[in-house]
């Protein structure tokens, strides 16, 4: 999959995890797509990245706990 907007392209491995991380300096919503032909889903994997403040994350995290 891919961000463009964010620079980021991280391709999948059938059965391992991957992970990646990025500093986004702005907040917003960034939209992505799958990168590759992978098959008949292809089209139906988009990819969305919100980026917020720390202080937004830690207020959802601790509503999640």
């Amino acid at each position: 999959w891919a961000v463009p907007s964010l620079g980021i392209k991280l391709d999948a491995c059938t059965g391992r995890l991957n992970q990646t991380s990025v500093f986004v300096l702005r907040e917003g919503v960034f939209y992505g797509q799958c990168s590759e032909i992978c098959g008949v889903g292809h089209a139906n994997m988009p990819i969305v990245v919100e980026a917020v403040s720390v202080n937004k994350y830690i207020t959802w995290l601790s509503e999640k706990i």
